[in-house]
């Protein structure tokens, strides 16, 4: 379903007007935008069989800033009218001082479109979406007599964005969001375990709710479940680890991702600064953070600057090659952005934030690299995880893992952590599979208490010498 075009400059403001303010506010500063926002999403959750949950958000706003050097001035409101933008501009003004700037050129325009211009909370129904989860619900019993609880939901928003620029550029996107998760608690003489799994990405709600999406995600959340109730405890010390391919890659994301952000190597903060053009990651290592991939979840058509989204290679066989930049750092750099100036809202400033974050495959076959592993873990599934940027120190939950003897996948175990940090993770992978994939759109990415939704990927991975935490004698 299509919907009505969010254009401010035709119901809250003149066009015109809304310039010559923003020029003033800018006036001798680096470089500057007005950001405007309209959004609403839903969600409804269903707890056995019960409505837990079912909200519905809308909101609109701008956001001003002035960048003068390294000091932004930022101001915004929910109310937009000229009266509110007058009183932001002088607020943001701020920042710019006595002026004596050179704005930044203007970023370059794009045609691309990565999603639809449908609405995901307006394409389907609310009795549609309460019945499907009474579906889920009954399905998942009817599989598994042993199931005691299920919980399943749906997500739906639609953001819509326009950004005006002091040389009188305007940009307009609608990003829309669609998400399912389904998750199952199993008992067993006594012993209870979870499983869960989810989806989605830029696309209506339609897609999510046909039976060929989501009976594979109950029947997931159940594997995993029955996997985790035959599981033993984890043993601890210092082995080699084996990585499956796809969400996995949130190990990549967190550990080194951050890392490779533009205003953390431009303070020197990273663990990764001053690396630029230095082997960092063993031969074969290419990371990628790809804003242009279709509807996946991280995809910008462009970023929230205005900047277009770009494939960006961060890591090129095992050497450092870029960073993640917003328009103020790569100023500050003396690079050019790359289309990562993002923000949760217009109530925040942009920064560096990751988009899809990913490893390209190697040439090792993935049965293969289990294999050869002699005594280790293979952890297929994460939860969450810890990680200090300033020496890339992380640590991050396995919710699915097997023990490996010589080659040989055993028992499921159960409270593994893995220890370790990015600049020597990266150094000790010792295999990468031919078998890249993306996680199925469930990722989000927290910086300085901002959310954003992101994607990851990865082949399957070995790394050597990480510290497994576990409770084994």
């Amino acid at each position: 379903m299509t919907h009505d075009r969010f254009d401010p400059f035709a119901t809250h403001l003149d066009a015109e007007g809304a310039l010559e303010i923003l020029r003033r506010a800018t006036a001798g500063a680096d470089d500057g935008e007005l950001f405007l926002e309209r959004s609403r999403g839903e969600t409804i959750l269903m707890d056995d069989g019960r409505i837990k949950t079912a909200n519905y958000e809308a909101h609109e706003g701008f956001g001003l800033r002035a960048v003068r050097g390294e000091v932004a001035g930022y101001a915004h409101s929910t109310e937009i009218s000229e009266a509110a933008l007058i009183r932001a501009s002088a607020t943001a003004r701020l920042a710019v001082g006595d002026g004596g700037g050179t704005m930044a050129p203007p970023p370059p325009g794009t045609n691309r479109h990565l999603y639809g211009g449908m609405d995901p909370t307006a394409d389907t129904a609310f009795a549609v979406k309460i019945d499907l989860l009474r579906e889920i619900d009954a399905y998942a019993r009817a599989l598994d007599p042993r199931v005691v609880q299920v919980t399943a939901s749906v997500g739906a928003s639609l953001q819509e964005v326009e950004i005006l620029r002091p040389e009188g550029l305007r940009l307009s996107d609608a990003r829309p969001m669609a998400r399912m998760n389904i998750s199952v608690i199993l008992e067993e003489n006594g012993r209870r375990e979870s499983g869960g799994t989810g989806g989605g990405g830029r696309y209506g709600m339609a897609g999510l709710l046909a039976a060929d999406r989501w009976k594979p995600m109950v029947a997931e959340a159940l594997r995993i479940a029955r996997v985790n109730l035959g599981a033993t405890p984890a043993p601890a010390g210092v082995m080699e680890v084996v990585l499956g391919p796809g969400w996995p890659g949130i190990l990549l994301h967190e550990a080194i991702g951050h890392g490779l952000e533009g205003d953390f190597n431009r303070k020197k903060s990273s663990a990764f600064c001053g690396l630029m053009g230095q082997q960092i990651a063993s031969r074969g290592v290419t990371v990628l953070d790809d804003g242009t991939l279709p509807d996946r979840r991280g995809s910008l058509t462009f970023d929230d600057e205005g900047t277009p989204s770009a494939r960006n290679v961060l890591i090129e066989d095992g050497v450092l090659t870029g960073y993640m930049q917003d328009r103020q750092n790569a100023r500050l750099m003396g690079v050019a952005p790359t289309g990562n100036g993002r923000r949760e809202s217009f109530a925040h400033i942009p920064m560096p934030r990751m988009t899809n974050t990913y490893m390209l495959a190697g040439k090792d076959d993935p049965a293969g690299i289990v294999a050869s592993l002699r005594d280790g873990i293979y952890a297929v599934g994460f939860g969450g995880g810890q990680v200090d940027i300033t020496n890339g120190k992380f640590v991050f939950s396995c919710t699915e893992a097997y023990r490996v003897r010589n080659g040989k996948v055993g028992e499921a175990i159960k409270g593994a952590t893995l220890i370790g940090d990015g600049a020597t993770a990266l150094k000790g992978i010792r295999a990468i599979g031919n078998d890249l994939a993306l996680d199925p759109g469930i990722g989000n990415c927290g910086k300085a208490g901002q959310w954003v939704p992101v994607g990851v990927g990865q082949p399957t991975l070995m790394i050597g010498g990480l510290t497994v935490g576990g409770s084994a004698a």
